[in-house]
């Protein structure tokens, strides 16, 4: 039934005005109209009759006169809330005499008092602010939740609003916000499953492409939560490097095998040439023994023996220049092959920065946490000790305001070069965000562990960093956790970070065993 025309829909109600013998009253078309529709018409705002009701309000008192100002805007703006609200408010000051007779009056000598049931000025604008915050997370997707939102910012926004009346828009608002606020979580939830669906799916469609599977794992590694701006804005600064050399590198690779190809097809051309010649040569040789068995003076067989030798030397030129051809044609293949092989090295430098950090040169996330999975299994195959120790830069923020971001970068390297020449071999280094590194530490109890972050502390003491002719103390403090049989790589990261905060309240450049 609602797929019929509204013209058909009317001509059925006329009719049914007509069987059911009922009077032609709007009120009887719009009900007939409906029941054939199987819809229900939207009520007409009542102007008229809400008109004549805020005729009759009164309007003695400030809270009064603001309440019927509300109620005219309601009107004018056919808004059912705004004159919900303007009700409760009313039935608020019936409730509450003494509240009218408390509203402020101005003297000659006294400013307004304000009222135990107006919302203080204060508390009004910090609701405001809050709401003018929440508003953009929202996004568009539910006009509700932000139509209540603003009409709750614009009713803040007036002098003297009641407390009562912001008491209901509010737990209207915070009841509408809870389903939003449920909605986009499972939305942000839904995207990052299908993010990490996709980039799987590279990933194994790519296994025999190094390059593009490095920068699908990246991907899946960058959408892993928890989410941070700065693990985004540093994955993101990583990628953009990875992909413009993989890019560079995939080019030239395309362009070295499109030129193979090229002297392959030259290749055979040569040879069919060779072949082409042979076959010709053979015939005329074919064709002279057959002149010569039938020739019975020297002066016959004379020219028989001209054409053998023009034929003879015409093929050995043409064998020397092909030849001639091919070896060149060989060289350049070789010379292709080594150039496709360089770019193979080029790739796979590049797909390795998916696990390494371009500024110090020490494992990402992605790395550490594939390191960590190795050390793990070794250390529970051969029952030994491992540590993690997290350190953190101290006062790194001051150091970069001073230094510049150049300067604090060249830090982190420094920083990152002396870890590197002064731990062991098998000691793994990785930058964990920012100006926070993790030392994976294989074969190691706690105390060894702390011992070895501070002899690196001594160490940093006496190898200052030059900043120009500036020599700078770079000091860390730090944590150290040795990993339990039921934990795994984030619980000791947890653990060491918990340390590492003990070591700054401590008075930083400290080592503290987690």
């Amino acid at each position: 039934m609602a797929d019929r025309p509204p013209s058909e829909i009317a001509r059925e109600t006329l009719k049914q005005l007509a069987i059911r013998r009922l009077q032609p009253t709007p009120d009887n078309y719009l009900a007939l109209y409906d029941e054939i529709a199987e819809t229900r018409s939207p009520q007409p705002f009542p102007e008229g009759p809400l008109s004549q009701i805020q005729r009759v309000l009164p309007g003695q008192t400030p809270a009064q006169k603001r309440l019927l100002g509300q109620f005219e805007r309601a009107i004018i703006q056919k808004d059912w809330s705004s004159l919900q609200s303007v009700m409760v408010g009313y039935a608020n000051l019936g409730l509450n005499p003494a509240s009218a007779a408390a509203a402020p009056v101005e003297t000659a000598d006294q400013a307004p008092v304000a009222t135990a049931h107006v919302l203080p000025d204060e508390f009004a604008q910090i609701l405001s602010r809050l709401l003018d915050n929440v508003l953009p997370a929202l996004g568009d997707d539910d006009a509700r939740v932000i139509e209540m939102a603003q009409q709750l910012v614009t009713f803040l926004k007036e002098p003297a609003p009641p407390i009562s009346t912001v008491q209901l828009m509010l737990g209207n608002f915070t009841y509408r916000l809870s389903f939003a606020t449920e909605e986009q979580s499972a939305i942000r939830t839904g995207l990052l499953e299908l993010l990490h669906m996709v980039f799987e799916n590279i990933a194994v469609l790519s296994a025999e492409d190094r390059w593009l599977q490095g920068q699908a794992q990246a991907l899946m590694a960058a959408s892993t939560p928890p989410l941070t701006l700065r693990r985004l804005d540093d994955v993101q600064r990583r990628l953009k490097d990875v992909i413009f050399k993989q890019t560079e590198a995939k080019a030239r690779t395309v362009e070295a095998q499109e030129q193979m190809k090229e002297m392959l097809t030259t290749f055979i051309e040569r040879l069919a040439r060779i072949t082409a010649s042979s076959t010709t040569y053979q015939g005329t040789m074919e064709r002279c023994a057959d002149l010569i068995g039938k020739a019975n003076t020297i002066e016959e067989i004379a020219p028989v023996l001209q054409e053998v030798m023009s034929a003879t030397r015409s093929m050995a030129l043409d064998s020397r220049v092909t030849h001639d051809e091919l070896q060149d044609l060989r060289e350049r293949t070789e010379a292709k092959r080594a150039e496709v092989a360089k770019l193979q090295e080029e790739l796979d430098r590049a797909s390795a920065q998916a696990r390494h950090d371009p500024l110090t040169g020490s494992l990402n996330r992605k790395g550490l946490d594939e390191a960590m999975e190795r050390e793990i299994a070794r250390s529970r195959r051969l029952g030994s000790p491992l540590c993690l120790a997290l350190l953190d830069v101290d006062n790194f923020k001051t150091l970069n305001d001073r230094l510049g971001h150049a300067g604090g970068d060249a830090a982190l390297v420094h920083l990152a070069q002396v870890t590197r020449e002064v731990m062991r071999p098998q000691d793994l280094l990785a930058r964990y965000g920012g100006e926070e590194f993790v030392l994976v530490l294989p074969d190691t109890t706690v105390e060894s562990g702390v011992a070895a972050m501070t002899r690196l502390q001594r160490e940093l003491t006496t190898r200052f960093f030059l900043q120009g002719t500036e020599k700078v103390l770079i000091t860390f403090s730090a944590g150290v956790a040795q990993l339990t049989d039921s934990e795994d790589s984030a619980d000791a990261i947890r653990r060491a970070d918990q340390g590492m905060y003990l070591a700054k309240r401590a008075g930083k450049n400290r080592v503290m065993p987690a």
